[in-house]
């Protein structure tokens, strides 16, 4: 079996006598998506955090694409290829869904662009820019809009796209259907689908509707510890699982 594009390894993490991650293991492997998923305050965000590099784990490993992410900052793992988006959008508001986008594609390669350089009318940085925005789905009416004025199933698609132009080896996506309607959860949930054979995908969401119908594999986060992976079917009537987080009586 080919190695996974990101191994979660024996990932520990505690707050005092909380244990906020227990020894969890992961395996996300190219053409898939995995969805995460298990109750408020079961450990997720402090997974996510340890997975992104914005919180150093007690104990354990994590891989991306064999390579040990051990010590590397946020940034460092986006160049390494962990491409994410956000529950809260970090989007920078005033400036342009195109400007946003291409402020990614250059801190791709941050040495091929001086500071002087005029990189509103760059075609190096403005064509893979506009190429993400196509590709999930922005046109091009709305590409010089401030991102303020946009719905929030757009801001949602320009979020995605900046992590798309940086040429992400797997995506975290956090609650990308957060807020949207019903409407723009079909709408990403097909888009997702479609991204599925372009790049691995670790899905971290609440919506059940959208993570039975997209997801490969998933995964149930409860206290702390993974209690089942496998086919979302096997899952459904997994009695742990049920009692658990899907509200159904074992």
């Amino acid at each position: 079996m080919a190695e996974p594009v990101l191994a979660v390894s024996g990932l520990r993490k505690s707050f005092g006598a909380l244990a906020a991650t227990d020894g969890v293991d992961l395996a996300l492997r190219d053409g898939e998506i995995l969805a995460l998923i298990g109750p408020n305050g079961a450990g997720k965000s402090t997974l996510i955090a340890q997975i992104a590099g914005t919180l150093a784990p007690d104990a354990g490993r994590v891989t991306l694409a064999g390579r040990d992410l051990a010590g590397m900052s946020v940034a460092a793992r986006a160049r390494a290829g962990l491409g994410r988006t956000f529950q809260v959008s970090s989007l920078a508001m005033p400036l342009s869904a195109r400007a946003n986008v291409r402020i990614a594609v250059q801190a791709r390669a941050p040495r091929r662009f001086g500071v002087l350089r005029p990189v509103a009318r760059d075609a190096a940085l403005n064509a893979p820019a506009e190429a993400a925005l196509a590709r999930v789905g922005l046109g091009p009416a709305r590409w010089a809009l401030p991102v303020a004025s946009l719905s929030h199933g757009e801001r949602r698609r320009v979020e995605l796209a900046a992590a798309l132009a940086a040429r992400p080896r797997l995506l975290l996506l956090d609650e990308p259907m957060a807020g949207l309607g019903a409407d723009g959860t079909a709408a990403m949930a097909d888009l997702l689908e479609a991204l599925r054979a372009e790049v691995p995908i670790l899905l971290v969401e609440h919506d059940m509707s959208a993570v039975f119908r997209l997801a490969d594999r998933i995964a149930v986060l409860v206290a702390g510890r993974i209690i089942a992976t496998g086919a979302p079917d096997a899952i459904r009537a997994d009695a742990a699982v049920q009692q658990a987080y899907l509200g159904v009586d074992a």
